[in-house]
Formats: C-alpha cells, sequence, structure tokens
C-alpha cells in the first residue's frame, strides 16, 4: 500500500495581483502601439487573482536570451525545490537520507547534472539514492509523477520514495511574441515548486494512522495523433508554448468514457468521489472536465481555488490542490479521491485516491 504521507508547495517571494502583471507582461509581448484590449480580456477572465514569479516583474525586460532564462530557473529551481522537500519531509516525520527514491519533474528549464542531483548533496540525499529527472510530461507530470512513485513503492515495501516538480513557467515567455498560445500563457500560468512524499507500508502492515490518502490504482492515456495540441515548439528563444483551442473539445468528447471506465473498473462511478484534484488548466479545461464527467458546479472549487490564488503552476498544480485536502480540507476517512491531469501527447493522468 502506497500512503502519500505529506505534500508541500514552495512559492517565490514575489507575488503580484493579475491587474498588477497586465500591462508590463503586455509590454514584454505586444509590439508598442499595439491594441490591448484581447490582451487584457484575457487577463480579465483567465481565473487568476494573484500570481508568484520567479523574478520581479521588472527584471523579464533585462533577460537577453534563453540561457539567461536558463540560468535563472536553476537558480530559483534550486532554492525551491530545497525549500518544498525539505518541509515535506519534516512534515512526514523524516530525514533526507530516508529517501529511497526521488523523481523530479520540470518542463520550464534544462540542467546536466539535473537539478535533483545538485540538489542531492544540498540537503543530505543518499550517496545511493535512485533518482529520475523527468522531462517532457508538462501539466500531467504531477498526476503521473504520483503514479510512477506508486509503481516504484510496490515493489520495494518499507520504502519513501518523493515527487519533486518545479515550473518556473514565467522564465519561458517569449518577448514580442503576440501569439494567441504565448498571450493565453502570460495571463494563465504562474510559478512554484512542490513535493510529495510517498511510504510504502512493510509487508504485513497496513497505513500509518493519520496519514494521508492511499494510492489504489493508476491508468495513463495517450490520445493518437493529438501531438500538436499541447508542448513546446523549441527554438533559439527557448521554449515557444502551443496550446492549441481544441484541447476543450478534446477534453469534452474523450474524458468522460475515460474516467468512467477506469472507475467502473473498482465498482465506482463519479458520484462517489468525494475529492477531485483536477490539474485546472484554466477556466475552459475546467468546464470541459465539469462537462465531459457531469459533475456538480462546485465539484472542481478546489482547483479553481488553486488557479485564482496563484495561477497554471503546471506540474506542481496537482499537488498544490492535493495540499489543500491534507490540510484545511481533509477528506474523512473512507473518502474517494480522483487525480486527473492532461499534458504534452496529448495525455490523461488518472490516479485514484483513498482517505
Amino acid at each position: 500500500m502506497t500512503t502519500l504521507a505529506a505534500v508541500h508547495t514552495a512559492l517565490p517571494p514575489h507575488r503580484y495581483p493579475q491587474d498588477r502583471l497586465t500591462e508590463p507582461i503586455g509590454d514584454l509581448c505586444l509590439a508598442p502601439g499595439a491594441d490591448r484590449a484581447l490582451f487584457r480580456r484575457l487577463h480579465a477572465s483567465a481565473g487568476v487573482r494573484t500570481r508568484h514569479l520567479a523574478l520581479p516583474i521588472e527584471r523579464y525586460a533585462a533577460l537577453r536570451d534563453f540561457r539567461e532564462s536558463n540560468e535563472a530557473w536553476l537558480t530559483a529551481g534550486l532554492d525551491l525545490t530545497e525549500r518544498a522537500l525539505t518541509t515535506a519531509l519534516a512534515q512526514a516525520g523524516l530525514a533526507p537520507a530516508d529517501v529511497d527514491l526521488l523523481v523530479c519533474a520540470s518542463i520550464t528549464g534544462v540542467a546536466a547534472p539535473s537539478l535533483d542531483a545538485r540538489l542531492a548533496g544540498r540537503i543530505g540525499l543518499r550517496p545511493d539514492v535512485k533518482r529520475l529527472p523527468v522531462f517532457g510530461l508538462g501539466c500531467v507530470a504531477g498526476a503521473a509523477g504520483i503514479a510512477r512513485v506508486h509503481d516504484y513503492l510496490r515493489g520495494h515495501p518499507g520504502g519513501t520514495a518523493v515527487l519533486l516538480t518545479v515550473e518556473l513557467c514565467s522564465l519561458t515567455l517569449q518577448k514580442g511574441d503576440d501569439s494567441r498560445a504565448n498571450l493565453v500563457a502570460g495571463a494563465l500560468f504562474g510559478d512554484g515548486a512542490a513535493a510529495l512524499v510517498a511510504r510504502a507500508a512493510a509487508t504485513g502492515t497496513g497505513a500509518e494512522p493519520g496519514a494521508g490518502p492511499s494510492v489504489v490504482a493508476t491508468r495513463s492515456h495517450l490520445h493518437p495523433g493529438t501531438e500538436h495540441l499541447l508542448g513546446w515548439d523549441v527554438g533559439a528563444g527557448g521554449f515557444r508554448v502551443v496550446i492549441d483551442p481544441a484541447v476543450p473539445v478534446l477534453v469534452r468528447r474523450e474524458l468522460g468514457a475515460q474516467v468512467r471506465g477506469f472507475l467502473a473498473e473498482h465498482g465506482l462511478d463519479t458520484g462517489d468521489i468525494g475529492a477531485w484534484v483536477c490539474h485546472p488548466g484554466g477556466p475552459k479545461v475546467l468546464d470541459a472536465v465539469t462537462d465531459a464527467l457531469a459533475l456538480p458546479d462546485d465539484a472542481l472549487t478546489p482547483s479553481r481555488r488553486s488557479l485564482a490564488a496563484v495561477g497554471n503552476l503546471s506540474s506542481a498544480s496537482v499537488l498544490h490542490i492535493l495540499q489543500g485536502f491534507t490540510e484545511a480540507h481533509r477528506p474523512e476517512p473512507g473518502t474517494w479521491g480522483l487525480v486527473l491531469a492532461m499534458g504534452p501527447g496529448f495525455c490523461t493522468e488518472l490516479v485514484l485516491l483513498r482517505w
């Protein structure tokens, strides 16, 4: 049995109301004198009230190229992941030396040695810790990371594994790019890191008293012929975002059968789920999920609350939402939960939980 023992989100100190970011981001993306009416509507309708940025907003104009942006990602990312990981371990009553596997996901920067390798000596991970850096999963990596950690722990009773995600989306914003995808990204995404600590019960024992939810089952789904819908167009300027307007259409068409089929294998239906941990891809995506699954209007309130407070944190978002369920809004024992996220591929990841 895999138990989610702790989860913690670390956010950069530079916090801004959405309306304080609209004009500075417009200065970065739009030509001087360009009509900003559409751009301002995107910011107003993104469902975001506040966001945290890796750098003070006035410093983004001085970033000259991908190298400087990536160096900023590495510097800020190391600080945030250290905070997220050490706090989550402390909450779980563990030390860095207790970690057997570290999965580290990010799609907003690259480094070799990888970020997790640089972090290991900094916080005192064991020299024989298993590491798995992950790039390319994007927003789905939070859910997929929980699933892969669970896969590992099923074969390692008594083991401890950590999922670490860091996404500094603001550092991927393309200056001088007035494409709709770049403008949507500039209105929607925030920066942050999150760490989740998972433990496998020793053979013959159950979950620890007072621990978080247990992972019951997982499911991955890759949609053929949809590679063009979401991801990066990588060029000299770094990561240029690809967000196709057809994503909500695909969600409405495909997601219902996937989720209902997965739940039915465990004798459940959508009405049995008491805790929806759904990645907040944006208001249109959340509306599409609600429609596809015929959910009550308030079922995705935790996702909308996270989006409003910190923006879309890509892979860290579902962990930020899950943190709320382990702290202020802890479900009653026996409650079923579903972690649901989508990402480049186009792919879906489902993780069935029970408190």
